[in-house]
């Protein structure tokens, strides 16, 4: 089985035909291309993948990079005709709380807006605002338009699905305050200076010149955290996981789950409360 340009070029186009997103095409090139790199753009047999697996592991990549490696790799398989070949994904045993290294509080949430204020810079302060008060996507900045913002909901189009979300009427009158301000009378609010819409790495960057001006932790802070931190604060203040799913766009609650972990200390705290050691 080849791996080279022209087959690349031909996944790719497969890879689109089936309407995956902009940002697993990318990945999945990304990681097939390493694994021609690692075979020299042949795979003779199915024993030069499982190499490939071992090679993966033992570089240090984390069970969950492997596994989305890995997916990558059964895709393309997949469209070479070779789902024989395919490789099991590594068996990752779910914990169930999270790290209180990774969790962003609201407290340095709230110094992040601070911080962007505080620099005039309304834009990124607007942005992180949007994120973090609707739980969308990185990739869903692009739902939120003037017209949206005029109707209070937005329509956000995600792997083949359809959702609706309601924007807080608060957040609609400061964002079409901020519009009139900037001149954007339609359209898409968050654009770069060119007047491109934000994609993913703009934002990316932004927000990690923004935890260093704000002192909070920069493994703390990109755009998916904020969408974890609406969904820890939902959670907690409604207790209702399948709305919390709806929101999200979320097609299974077991995903949902994932972002309503606890942090470690909070569940030891709660557990030590029950008073059973005697």
């Amino acid at each position: 089985m080849r791996i080279d340009q022209e087959t690349t070029e031909a996944f790719r186009l497969y890879l689109q035909e089936r309407e995956r997103s902009v940002a697993t095409v990318t990945k999945y090139l990304h990681d097939v291309e390493l694994l021609a790199s690692f075979c020299g753009g042949a795979v003779e047999d199915k024993s030069t993948l499982i190499a490939y697996k071992q090679h993966l592991q033992e570089r240090g990549y984390a069970p969950a990079s492997v596994n989305s490696m890995l997916a990558a790799v059964n895709a393309y398989l997949a469209f070479a005709g070779q789902p024989g070949w395919r490789l099991r994904y590594l068996k990752v045993q779910r914990t169930n709380f999270s790290g209180k290294e990774k969790e962003l509080t609201q407290q340095e949430y709230c110094r992040l807006v601070e911080t962007a204020r505080a620099a005039g810079d309304s834009r990124l302060e607007m942005l992180v605002q949007t994120v973090c008060s609707t739980g969308i996507r990185v990739s869903e900045v692009r739902a939120i338009t003037v017209e949206s913002l005029r109707t209070g909901q937005a329509e956000i189009r995600n792997k083949g699905r359809v959702r609706v979300i309601l924007l807080p009427k608060r957040l609609c009158a400061v964002l079409l305050k901020y519009c009139r301000r900037k001149g954007i009378s339609q359209g898409q609010v968050f654009m770069t200076r060119s007047g491109l819409p934000l994609d993913r790495s703009n934002i990316w960057k932004m927000m990690k010149r923004l935890a260093v001006r704000a002192k909070v932790v920069l493994g703390k802070v990109f755009p998916h955290n904020l969408r974890h931190l609406f969904a820890r604060t939902y959670y907690k203040a409604y207790k209702d996981i399948v709305r919390l799913a709806d929101i999200l766009g979320h097609a299974s609650i077991d995903t949902t789950r994932i972002y309503t972990m606890r942090s470690g200390t909070e569940q030891r705290r709660q557990i030590e409360r029950l008073l059973l050691l005697i």
